[in-house]
């Protein structure tokens, strides 16, 4: 099977196939990062610049191992040291870097649709990681790869998502990625924090409470509120967003009994989630950093035109 694009900008551009291809070649991944010696000459002699425009700790910090377990040389610029702060626009900083030869852009911006912006200025390949409220592939298949860890599978789960959905980049990825992959997504969130139209992405379902949303649910993913992305205040305060969409022991006891929990991070402990759930067994956060590793290994590897045989 062949990977046929040249950027990786959203879950909403790739098939079935491609994740199904993304998620395979991942699960071999694993066994890199498994090793006393945790590299591959895969990607020895390219270039990869991770240029991150916001705050990041797990996206940045897994590229950048991803890339180097992979051999390739990796670049990391921050807005707060590059000439962002002089002015520079977004497009002249990307040719200015084109012209150093790259094979790949890693890239997070505040700007939805920032990422489509550059395909059409440069011609190395672009990687999104994180844009605006728009997607975050990479966190979509690695939700995905870990859903598929637990249950074997990723159709017919119940796939319940609740919070901040309108400011959620995390939450878009996963209804276009979980959708294509025949799982059924319920939504829950105040509904100042709810899109209009959402239910149009995929088979989703707009749920009136979390009760209804997590009842028998399969997976309970729990969004973190994006305070910086909101205009205005969208709730009254966190005490009372706890008390309606916050997961607690008591709660989670609606979903089925092995259900798993996730959370893209950072967590608001207490806000979102207790520490009890947090810390609990029926936890796969620190799972899901685990596998972000190797799926953005996985991305990295087929961008640059890797196959499977």
């Amino acid at each position: 099977m062949e990977f046929r694009h040249k950027h990786i900008i959203a879950l909403r551009d790739l098939s079935k196939d491609d994740i199904e291809l993304l998620l395979a070649t991942a699960e071999s991944m694993r066994e890199v990062n498994s090793r006393d010696i945790k590299k591959v000459p895969t990607l020895r002699g390219r270039t990869i610049i991770n240029l991150f425009y916001e705050s990041s700790t797990r996206t940045r910090t897994s590229f950048e191992i991803a890339g180097k377990r992979l051999s390739a040389d990796t670049i990391n610029i921050s807005p707060s040291t590059s000439s962002a702060t002089k002015g520079e626009t977004l497009a002249d900083t990307a040719l200015n870097l084109l012209a150093m030869k790259p094979d790949i852009i890693v890239m997070r911006h505040a700007v939805s649709g920032s990422h489509y912006f550059l395909a059409n200025k440069i011609n190395c390949s672009i990687i999104n990681a994180g844009d605006g409220a728009h997607e975050h592939p990479s966190q979509g298949l690695l939700d995905m790869l870990t859903m598929k860890d637990r249950f074997g599978r990723l159709d017919g789960l119940k796939v319940a998502i609740v919070g901040d959905i309108t400011h959620s980049r995390v939450a878009r990825s996963n209804i276009q990625g979980l959708t294509k992959m025949g799982s059924q997504v319920f939504l829950a969130g105040p509904p100042t924090m709810m899109p209009p139209g959402v239910e149009k992405l995929g088979n989703v379902t707009v749920c009136g409470t979390m009760k209804e949303a997590i009842s028998d649910a399969d997976v309970v993913m729990m969004l973190r509120i994006q305070q910086e992305r909101q205009g205005k205040t969208l709730m009254p305060n966190a005490r009372e967003y706890s008390r309606y969409f916050g997961l607690n022991p008591d709660n989670l006891k609606l979903a089925k009994p092995n259900a798993m929990v996730m959370h893209p991070g950072p967590i608001n402990r207490g806000v979102e989630m207790s520490s009890y759930v947090v810390d609990g067994d029926q936890s796969h956060i620190l799972r899901q950093v685990e596998n972000g590793v190797a799926v953005r290994m996985a991305m990295l590897y087929h961008v640059c035109g890797g196959e499977l045989e």
